[in-house]
């Protein structure tokens, strides 16, 4: 099990409850029913990611419209770079992918997760 700061967890469920329309598609139509249990707003370090796998030691971040400003792409760079010392995978994708091309983005998380096992 990977360290959290326990002072994440209350705003973890706030955002399970408040998930994107992207979010929202990603869980409810692939990661909710995938054969290896994935989490939502999962606390990590002192980071909360959008989807965790545990047993594929796969993170996946979905990056809206703020992600392409500098500071965040710096933000997002160093908590990249965090997760990947704690021996997880990191991918991202942008809500746009999720959008218009859903079955791809699926299909490489299936491979991401087949090959991590």
């Amino acid at each position: 099990m990977k360290k959290y700061n326990k002072n994440n967890i209350p705003l973890a469920k706030q955002l399970r409850k408040e998930q994107t329309k992207w979010e929202n598609d990603l869980w409810y139509k692939f990661l909710r029913s995938y054969p290896l249990r994935f989490q939502r707003q999962k606390a990590i370090g002192d980071y909360i990611v959008d989807f965790y796998c545990a047993k594929a030691k796969l993170v996946i971040e979905l990056d809206g419209y703020y992600h392409t400003t500098v500071s965040q792409f710096n933000e997002d760079k160093e908590r990249s770079e965090f997760l990947t010392k704690m021996e997880l995978k990191v991918i991202r994708f942008k809500n746009e992918e999720i959008e218009h091309d859903f079955k791809r983005v699926c299909n490489q998380i299936d491979h991401i997760v087949k090959n991590n096992i």
